[in-house]
This record gives C-alpha cells, structure tokens and sequence, in this order.
C-alpha cells in the first residue's frame, strides 16, 4: 500500500496543490478530478470541511478542503475525525459476520436466543439476517422518542407489531441493524462499542477509529455544522454506537475500503467476515441488500445509483426479492453506503474488481445525491486511471 498526500487547502475553496506528486500523472488527474467535484458543491451548500481518500491498485491519495472546525480554522487533514453516522452499519454487519466466523452467533438465530426478554415476541420470528438487511417486517427508520434507554427499547420490541411477513419488504431501519449489532457484541460477550474498539478495529488495522473519542484524540474531532450553523456533535441514543455512531478518519476508512477490496492479507476469521459482508441477500429492483454495503453491477449509471440511495429508499417499504441461495456477486459489483448525522454528511464506494475506491467525509450534512455525484465524478477518473 502507498498512501500519499497530494495537498491541504487551508482554505474552504482554495485549489489543491500537489505538494508531494507534481510529477505524476495519475496523481495529478484524480487532484484534478476532486478538485473540479468538490470545490462546486461545498461553495453551494457551504461545506466548512472536507477528506477525500481514494485507492487506486492500492495506491492510496489524500485530498483535504477547508477546516475542521469555523472557530479555530484547524484545517481538515486525512487524520480529522468525522462522524460517519450510517456508515457506521458498515462495521456493525462487519463486527457480526466476525462473530458468526468465530461461531458464535449464526445470522439464522433470532434475537430471543441473546435476548431472553423478546422470546415468544413478534420481532422473535425475524432472524439475525433479516434484521441485518431490514427485513423483520417493517420495523421503522428511528426508535419513538419514548425509548430513552435499554429497558425502553425491551418493551418497545416486545410489543413491536409487524405489517410484513419477515423477508417481504424491506424497509430502511436504525432499530433493525441496531439490534443486530446488539446481539452481536452479546454474543461475543460485551459490549458493542468495546467489541469494536478492542476487537474489531485492532483486527483491521484502524488506528484512529472510535465509538467513543477518547481525550487525547478529541483534537482531531470535527466539528459538524447543522441548519443554525453553530457547532455540533451527534447526541447519545439507544443503538447510537451500532447504527451511526462511529468517528473515524478519511486515513482509516481507506485502510478498511483496501480491506473490502482485498480481504486476502488477514488472517482466516477476518477475511471470512470481511467476505461475509459483501453476499447478497435481498434483490429490491434498484439494488442489492448484503450487510451494511449496498450493490449494484458495475459499471452502474449515475441515475441507478442516486435512485439506489434515494430519500424513498430510505423512507418507504419496498418489496424485495430474497437471492435463494445467497450469494456473492457475479462479475464485477460497486458496493456503497451513506452516511449522516445532523452536522455530518459521508459517502463510502468501492469496485474490487477495479481495485479502486473512494471516501468522502465532510462536516455538514449536504445532500446525498451531491454527494455521490461528487463521488461518482472522482471514480471515474479512478476507474480510467485501473484500466
């Protein structure tokens, strides 16, 4: 892996200057690339910050915009913390496919078996897999504002009332991957944020990658600007680690794209978990449901992919086809996901069979679609540069 960094704008909409690879070509092109993507859209949506890492056949390039934080000016760095609110799910589907690598949970359970208090209940009949893909049966996309804590979210499943058959339709939900990540970090025995930080993380090779920022890394933690314009963070919640509450850098998150690109470098049980991930399971007509990543056949136009991640993928049930068997793609496949919180906004994709991939962090909450067209335009300067 090379990583290299081609410039640091100090300032929001200044240009990018290749500090380190003047000379080279492809570092070049993609600089260019970024810097005609994102300039536009965080002049329109005033985007205090943002990290752009790409990987090209493992050759890892590092463009940063504009500041951390509107009060101090630290200027974004590929080591800034972002929030990646749900792309955070990413690491939840991970984190539970290492558990059923190590046999200790198995996605056919359901979560009576880790959860006593919801055996015999409606959310019972959903297994772990249908959880996972968001298919229990129409579970919604946020808890009620009721449930403040564990025993509110034990009652709030137990009387949960289903409007789907599980493995119908498919229905966006933060509850839903939340308890799947729950029963996960039960499973192995802890707790969820611990099973990452001391477990999973390590395992990958992310250095600067947190539930909970620890003091001595809250320098390098964004500040996220909402609707007020004032600084903010994301707020506790039930299922807040599971769903949306991982921080990390534009430097992990390459690092773990290079390891859904090429799991073959770890050790048997990770590389099973990463491989877990990428099989499909639920065809909705738009896109495929694996666990966490999203997929489409590549090469995949703008318009599927906006229409695979818009506002009524996210808000509405859809009926959904289940692949019997579940399978791993045929032939060459992008795997993506969003990412938001109030004051934070990301996007993650990556092609293995091109050996390329993107991630773009940045801390305001702009709007999905400009952000994968933002992505997509620096892709395919990625794409031509593997061919």
């Amino acid at each position: 892996m090379t990583a290299i960094k081609l410039g640091l704008a100090t300032a929001i909409f200044s240009t990018i200057t290749a500090t380190v690879l003047a000379a080279d070509g492809e570092g070049a092109r993609i600089a260019a690339a970024a810097d005609k993507a994102i300039r536009p859209v965080m002049r329109e949506h005033q985007v205090p910050g943002v990290a752009v890492a790409v990987t090209v056949d493992g050759r890892h390039y590092f463009m940063n915009y504009g500041v951390a934080s509107k009060e101090t000016n630290a200027p974004v760095t590929e080591n800034t913390l972002f929030e990646l609110g749900s792309i955070s799910k990413t690491f939840a589907a991970t984190l539970a496919s290492y558990a059923q690598a190590l046999g200790k949970l198995s996605f056919e359970d359901h979560p009576g078996k880790y959860m006593p208090a919801l055996s015999g209940s409606a959310i019972d009949n959903a297994s772990l897999l249908h959880l996972a893909t968001y298919t229990a049966g129409g579970l919604p996309l946020q808890f009620p504002g009721a449930v403040k804590n564990d025993a509110d979210m034990v009652s709030y499943f137990s009387t949960w009332k289903p409007d789907a058959k599980p493995g119908k339709k498919r229905r966006y939900s933060n509850p839903s991957i939340g308890l799947f990540g729950h029963t996960a970090a039960l499973a192995m025995g802890g707790s969820f944020g611990d099973a990452l930080e001391t477990e999973l993380f390590p395992k990958l090779g992310l250095k600067h990658s947190y539930v909970t920022v620890p003091k001595d890394a809250m320098s390098s933690y964004a500040w996220g600007y909402g609707k007020a314009d004032r600084p903010i963070r994301v707020n506790p919640g039930v299922f807040d680690a599971e769903a949306y509450g991982v921080k990390s850098s534009a430097a992990d998150m390459i690092r773990f794209v290079e390891a859904n690109i090429d799991p073959g470098p770890f050790d048997g049980t990770v590389r099973r978990a990463i491989e877990g991930t990428h099989i499909g399971y639920f065809d909705s007509g738009k896109m495929v449901q694996g666990l966490g990543w999203e997929q489409y056949s590549y090469p995949v136009s703008l318009e599927r992919l906006l229409d695979g991640n818009s506002r009524t993928m996210a808000l509405d049930a859809h009926s959904v086809k289940a692949l019997d068997p579940p399978r791993l793609a045929d032939g060459a496949t992008l795997y993506n996901k969003t990412g938001s919180t109030n004051g934070f906004g990301g996007y993650v994709a990556f092609v293995p069979e091109k050996k390329v991939g993107i991630v773009l962090l940045a801390n305001r909450n702009f709007p999905i679609p400009e952000r994968i067209k933002a992505a997509y335009a620096i892709l395919e300067t990625l794409a031509a540069s593997a061919q």
